[in-house]
């Protein structure tokens, strides 16, 4: 299990775009371990962009948020731009060296490397918090 960041997974809104690739599979499985493990808690993204009331509010109210991304499409960043909400940590699974496919089997090793890079994600926004940046620090522990 990678050590989470922050100590109040409360206030970490965890969101996975859950596409239909085995990278969009990776960013949700991530979601849910790091949710069991006090990371954070994962919300519904498709609520979002549904614009649903109660959903966008949620996610203009909590803190921080982690949106995982599988691929460059970047669906849950554009979700989150047409709700207005610009303050979140975004990382994008291809960008961390696994290759988009149909192959539904996830691979352990991928999704370990997924979860590490949300908590580093999380640490590196903690620790510019620490360092004393005076522009708004996006991310799980901002």
């Amino acid at each position: 299990m990678p050590q989470a960041c922050c100590a109040t997974g409360n206030n970490i809104m965890i969101l996975a775009c859950s596409g239909g690739s085995n990278v969009g599979q990776l960013s949700n499985r991530a979601a849910v371990e790091l949710t069991q493990e006090g990371l954070g808690k994962m919300y519904c993204l498709a609520g979002i962009g549904g614009r649903l009331k109660g959903f966008v509010q949620s996610a203009k109210d909590v803190p921080v948020i982690a949106a995982i991304d599988g691929c460059s499409v970047g669906c849950a960043k554009a979700i989150l731009k047409n709700a207005d909400i610009s303050s979140y940590t975004h990382i994008v699974l291809t960008d961390l060296g696994i290759e988009k496919n149909k192959d539904f089997n996830l691979k352990e090793g991928d999704l370990m490397r997924v979860k590490e890079a949300v908590v580093a994600a999380c640490n590196n926004q903690k620790t510019a918090s620490e360092a004393g940046s005076s522009s708004k620090i996006i991310g799980c522990c901002g």
